[in-house]
């Protein structure tokens, strides 16, 4: 299997044994999950649309450093911690994919890294 690892510096890094993103077959591209850590890796707090808007933009530059954009993304899987976020993210979600969204998950959990309130993972084609 041909399986390549993707980094760039304009998001942050990762905070474990993980990658930002993994290549498999030249195909599939399984972008890691990003909270709103900013590239320097300061923690973006305050309203959920801030840092909604952050995650964003890392799973862009995620993507940007592979050639792809978010209309090349067919899941991505949000996590937040509570669900009265939904729909205001949904509204900074939805500004980037203005046509034929990807499929999706969106979840509730106890808690996330760096006490995030937003996780996003993507999935992204060649």
């Amino acid at each position: 299997m041909q399986r390549k690892v993707h980094s760039t510096d304009d998001a942050p890094g990762a905070i474990g044994p993980y990658s930002q993103a993994v290549t498999a077959e030249g195909k599939f591209m399984f972008l890691s999950g990003q909270v709103p850590l900013r590239p320097d890796g300061t923690l973006v707090s305050g309203p959920i649309e801030d840092q909604a808007e952050q995650v964003m933009r890392n799973l862009e530059a995620v993507l940007t450093s592979a050639g792809l954009t978010f209309a090349n993304v067919v899941k991505t899987t949000i996590l937040l911690s509570s669900m009265d976020h939904f729909a205001k993210v949904n509204e900074v979600y939805g500004s980037r994919f203005p046509e034929a969204p990807p499929a999706r998950a969106t979840y509730a959990v106890a808690g996330l890294p760096k006490g995030a309130d937003i996780e996003i993972e993507m999935v992204a084609v060649y």
